[in-house]
């Protein structure tokens, strides 16, 4: 016999989880294993932005040029490739996602979300794939305050700076990259200065956002929690 879950599932029809959060939060790998316990696509819109600055650094756009970074938005073409296993992030065709895996990137990708026009065309994007897509687990920074704003389950990860930083260098040792903690913490502080400070979309938790302090736990622990969330909100769908 199949189990309540999966009858539920068969009810209910695009459901979108936003996940937001600073930097060093583990957003995307708890993200990315909701979506996959949930059967739910997975949307990286943090890959979207770094594939911007990547454009620009290509391009030779200054990462302070308002204007030329919103035009460059509108003249790329970013997507995903939703054959892999993890959907990988595509630049006028290219697959960059390991590209744009560095701390440079990151931080290009924060700079270049401050130009009004580029969130304008990304947010647009991550619209259209939630409609192509169905059912997904989408994280960021703006998606529960201003891309979805109606999803039915919103998360707010956070932690505390010395935390997130201590877990973005072990992130990054495993892939052999040596870091300085010190200026790892002090790119991550900056990093939330301009994310939370900018005019356009800043990053906050939605007034109805679900807030998990990851400071102490595991990716397991917050993931757990987030899929339990995920399955009482489906039970309350079908009764509403």
């Amino acid at each position: 016999m199949r189990s309540r879950w999966a009858r539920v599932r068969d009810l209910v029809k695009d459901m979108v989880i936003t996940i937001d959060g600073p930097a060093g939060t583990g957003k995307s790998s708890v993200s990315l294993e909701v979506a996959r316990r949930l059967g739910f696509g997975f949307l990286d819109t943090g890959a979207m932005y770094r594939a911007i600055g990547l454009a620009a650094a290509r391009a030779g756009v200054s990462l302070d040029d308002v204007e030329g970074l919103g035009a460059l938005a509108e003249a790329v073409r970013v997507d995903f490739d939703w054959t892999a296993p993890t959907p990988l992030v595509r630049l006028n065709g290219e697959v960059v996602a390991e590209l744009i895996r560095t701390e440079a990137a990151s931080n290009a990708a924060s700079r270049v979300a401050v130009a009004p026009k580029v969130r304008e065309v990304m947010v647009r994007l991550q619209r259209e794939v939630a409609g192509e897509r169905g059912d997904l687990v989408t994280e960021g920074r703006d998606q529960g305050t201003v891309v979805f704003p109606e999803a039915e389950l919103k998360v707010y990860l956070d932690g505390t700076a010395e935390a997130r930083a201590g877990r973005r260098m072990r992130q990054l040792a495993q892939k052999g990259v040596s870091v300085d903690y010190r200026e790892l913490l002090g790119q991550i502080m900056e990093r939330d200065a301009r994310d939370s400070g900018r005019a356009t979309s800043p990053l906050a938790a939605a007034g109805d956002a679900r807030t998990i302090d990851t400071t102490s736990l595991t990716q397991e622990e917050v993931t757990s929690l987030v899929v339990g969330w995920a399955k009482d909100a489906m039970g309350q769908t079908t009764r509403d």
